[in-house]
């Protein structure tokens, strides 16, 4: 029997390093979380770790070893694993002996539980407790899921010499083939859109496919944008006898980490079409899987199977939270940023905890540091920053690039090369020294500017948990990159994990600030800035596709604010500052209103 998960809400992918071991720090009270698989090095270094504090046998997987990246992701996978269900074990055993830890465990679950409402029953019967106790939290707890996270574009290709090595040794394969051969009884999270070599490698791994009782040992959460794209590639991979079980609907501006912008899509309208159309989507992979999984002799479903349509992405308070319940029926809704102010759950060096307490909005900006060249959302006065700016005022810009995991470009190297590596950025700042006569000083410094933005993310976003847990960091020093959501600019203190939860679920608030915006109107207010920026720095000559596409962006973002306006009339959320919320869109689309779109040179 699947039991119902506990909480309505889950801790998304944070960076490389964020989330690492949070299933360790959270998963015995039921909360799910996603580790990052990117990074084979860390996670190598964070067994070690681990094994070590748990007393556990360690031995090193080296890079002499043949498949090293894939042996390392499995063996972590597993010890966590191991570890969370000792835990989870332990955790039972003290509910059951101690009223206070199951009155303190019962604070922490929904409001409207029934799991919650079981335990207050049984605390008023007192009848042989112990026993019944017992009995019911077998029966209805589960520790939260152990899911994991592979950006389907770090998909590089690997080398032994000069000498490519066959696809499956390439980064996202051997992740994905790390995760299918460990223990876990969870699922992979794909994002950064769709990558079609990846997605067929599903195929050699019986875990995704349905047994006899139609259930999926391993399971494929999409990462997705609107509703096209998650019809396009769940249909894809319903091609090959694939299920998807989850739609991960994120904010396309207002989230953490790399920001994909929609056409201009917002958040609500988005999920509005998800839930006219998700009989559509669950019908359409069906008939596909169906008939794919007949060809290949292998049990099918004669109904669709479970799917789940969640949503992320700049959620700030109770309310919000449960009006993407209650109006969209998802079932749960991501809290990302919020949790990196939360010792108990994410793994955060104190100095970048403190900078992240002190943001303000201004603070957190869209930049173009990512080598990935996707905006990324990113925060001023990061330890990366301070070394990098160093480095570029000495002349000697770049990163050393050690780990090589966004070395993507292949315009200088066919083995691929990170445009924030020291190579590169050589290269780059010669060719313009080399062409500097024909151009203004302006122009060669915002060249040079755009050349050395580019920070290494692989060593910075996995540095926090080197320094949180004393880990010897070797090689150039690049300080820490940090991702957060612009969100973050409203938390501004260190918060318990009860405290936190207790503020998702309504019980108390750990916002002091008073001047923060509904996640709707965040999210407007940024498409607006957006759609500003990309037509004032639109250079050279305007072809009618990109015409086409900012006239598209206009009228989506139109379409939404009315829409929004509608089902703010209509709503019995937000009540308090209702008045106020419309008098925001009223004012976005005024500005929106008086962005021109240019029309193209007659010639």
């Amino acid at each position: 029997m699947t039991k119902s998960p506990l909480h309505t809400f889950h801790i998304p992918v944070m960076g490389l390093a964020y989330t690492i071991d949070s299933p360790i720090r959270v998963a015995q009270y039921g909360i799910s979380s996603v580790i990052s698989i990117a990074d084979d090095d860390l996670i190598e270094k964070m067994r070690n770790f681990y094994s070590t504090k748990f007393n556990l046998p360690y031995e090193e997987i080296t890079q002499k070893f043949h498949d090293y990246r894939a042996e390392r992701i499995t063996s972590y996978l597993n010890l966590v694993d191991k570890i969370v269900k000792q835990k989870f074990e332990t955790f039972k055993t003290e509910l059951v002996e101690s009223k206070t830890a199951l009155e303190n465990f019962m604070l922490m679950l929904p409001n409207t539980s029934d799991i919650k409402k079981g335990f207050q029953n049984l605390l008023e019967d007192g009848i042989s407790f112990k026993e019944n106790i017992q009995h019911f939290i077998e029966t209805h707890l589960s520790a939260g899921a152990i899911d994991v996270n592979i950006m389907t574009k770090l998909d590089k290709d690997n080398f032994i010499k000069n000498e490519q090595l066959p696809i499956e040794f390439n980064d996202a394969h051997a992740a994905l083939r790390g995760f299918a051969k460990s223990n876990l009884e969870s699922s992979v999270v794909l994002s950064a859109g769709m990558n079609p070599r990846l997605y067929s490698y599903f195929e050699n791994f019986p875990d995704f496919f349905p047994n006899e009782n139609n259930e999926l040992k391993k399971k494929i959460i999409l990462k997705v944008s609107d509703f096209r794209s998650a019809m396009i590639q769940g249909n894809f991979l319903a091609k090959k006898g694939l299920w998807v079980s989850e739609y991960r609907i994120e904010s396309g501006l207002n989230c953490g980490g790399h920001a994909f912008a929609t056409d201009g899509l917002l958040l609500g309208t988005i999920l509005e079409e998800f839930k006219q159309k998700k009989e559509q989507l669950l019908q359409s992979s069906h008939e596909l899987m169906v008939k794919v999984l007949e060809q290949k002799n292998l049990p099918f479903p004669d109904q669709p199977l479970a799917v789940k349509i969640t949503v992320q992405g700049g959620v700030g308070t109770s309310e919000e939270h449960e009006f993407l319940l209650d109006n969209y029926n998802v079932d749960s809704v991501g809290w990302g940023s919020p949790f990196l102010l939360v010792p108990e759950a994410t793994s955060v060096d104190v100095n970048t905890r403190k900078l992240l307490i002190n943001a303000k909005e201004e603070d957190l900006y869209l930049s173009h540091i990512s080598p990935l060249g996707v905006p990324f959302n990113t925060l001023k006065g990061t330890s990366n920053e301070i070394l990098k700016q160093k480095r570029i005022q000495e002349h000697k810009a770049g990163s050393s690039c050690p780990k090589k995991f966004l070395a993507l470009s292949k315009e200088y190297d066919p083995h691929g090369i990170c445009t924030a590596s020291k190579k590169y950025q050589d290269i780059k700042l010669e060719e313009l020294e080399n062409h500097k006569e024909n151009l203004s000083l302006t122009a060669i410094e915002n060249a040079k500017s755009k050349i050395t933005e580019k920070s290494c993310l692989c060593v910075g976003l996995a540095n926090a948990s080197y320094l949180e847990n004393d880990i010897k960091i070797k090689g150039q020093a690049q300080g820490v990159v940090i991702c957060p959501g612009p969100n973050m600019a409203y938390f501004d203190q260190e918060v318990s994990l009860s405290d936190m939860v207790s503020h998702i679920y309504g019980n108390t608030s750990v916002l002091r600030a008073n001047n923060r915006p509904n996640l709707f109107v965040k999210e407007l207010k940024m498409y607006v800035d957006y759609f500003r920026n990309e037509i004032e720095t639109a250079s050279g000559e305007i072809t009618t596709n990109q015409l086409k596409k900012w006239n598209s962006f206009k009228a989506n973002l139109l379409e939404g604010i009315e829409y929004y306006q509608t089902l703010f009339s209509t709503s019995f959320y937000f009540k308090k500052d209702v008045e106020k919320i419309k008098n925001q869109f009223d004012f976005y689309k005024a500005e929106l209103i008086t962005i021109k779109i240019p029309h193209p040179k007659m010639v």
